[in-house]
């Protein structure tokens, strides 16, 4: 059996981190016997910043990735890391190094450049107050002007995918189905890309039963006993499970399995699927669709 081994990841950003947080994830969630322990510090732009860093990093010595644009603070950080002896990587570098033999230009050294209040970013903030006015069926009338609807049973992660997708600048809506109830008529006239979220019955079930623990008083847990609930009884969630992906299929609306996908992952599928409603529904493409 191989032994676990412990590392302390410092993440050294001049701006919010998040790059520098996605890199770490995806790499060392390929070590099945790491322990990581992460220090996350962020908008590091002055040598008073940068000083604490270092004495952070002192304090509980490990490697460094960084992603720094200013040249005095990364030199004075490789210099830093050399002198506690941690080995420190610009992540940044090999792309920058990239571009710039390809466009014939220096980068501007900038940091942060990357957020500004551009067209981008406004689109972002409308997307998220869509999501936030058409969540969970409401508003249905406004279903019209979604980039994408999203369809599911209950607790089939509709919702926080609409809030992933938002963040990508894209206008998500969810609507619940809910077995003897139709689908809203707004819903069935919709010119948008539909897409159904499904989930395996017993993953769901688990789902559910974490809800209703948190959701329920003390004093009524007993009320939420799983042989009288039928919001988990296993026959009844594979019956509801089934229906609606016949009723998706019965509508020519996708199917995404989001059982064994992260919120990422599932919303990924969602783009995808959305682009190929959109190259073959071209004139219903409205303007400014991401």
């Amino acid at each position: 059996m191989t032994a676990e081994h412990r590392v302390s990841l410092h993440l050294v950003s001049d701006a919010t981190g998040e790059t520098l947080s996605s890199i770490a994830r995806a790499t060392v969630a390929q070590f099945e016997h790491a322990t990581v322990a992460y220090h996350r510090w962020n908008l590091i732009r002055s040598r008073i910043h940068l000083r604490r860093v270092l004495e952070g990093i002192a304090d509980d010595p490990g490697p460094v990735l960084a992603s720094m644009m200013d040249r005095k603070l990364r030199g004075e950080l490789d210099a830093g890391c050399a002198r506690l002896n941690v080995q420190i990587l610009n992540v940044l570098d090999p792309v920058l190094s990239l571009l710039q033999d390809n466009l014939g230009e220096t980068a501007v050294g900038r940091p942060g450049n990357q957020y500004v209040l551009d067209e981008e970013y406004y689109r972002r903030i409308e997307a998220m107050h869509y999501v936030l006015a058409h969540d969970d069926g409401q508003a249905t009338a406004g279903l019209a002007d979604a980039d994408v609807v999203l369809v599911g049973v209950s607790r089939a992660s509709k919702t926080p995918t609409a809030f992933y997708l938002a963040n990508r600048g894209v206008k998500a809506a969810n609507v619940p189905l809910i077995p003897g109830i139709p689908p809203p008529d707004d819903l069935l006239q919709v010119k948008r890309p539909v897409i159904g979220l499904t989930i395996e019955p017993a993953t769901l079930i688990e789902i559910r039963r974490n809800r209703l623990r948190l959701i329920a008083p003390r004093t009524e847990r007993a009320v939420l006993d799983e042989r009288d609930n039928t919001y988990v009884d296993p026959d009844v969630v594979r019956a509801e499970v089934l229906w609606a992906r016949r009723l998706c299929l019965s509508h020519g609306w996708p199917v995404v399995d989001v059982s064994r996908r992260s919120i990422e992952e599932t919303a990924a599928a969602v783009i995808e699927l959305s682009s190929h409603w959109a190259t073959r529904h071209p004139e219903l493409q409205p303007d400014g669709a991401p």
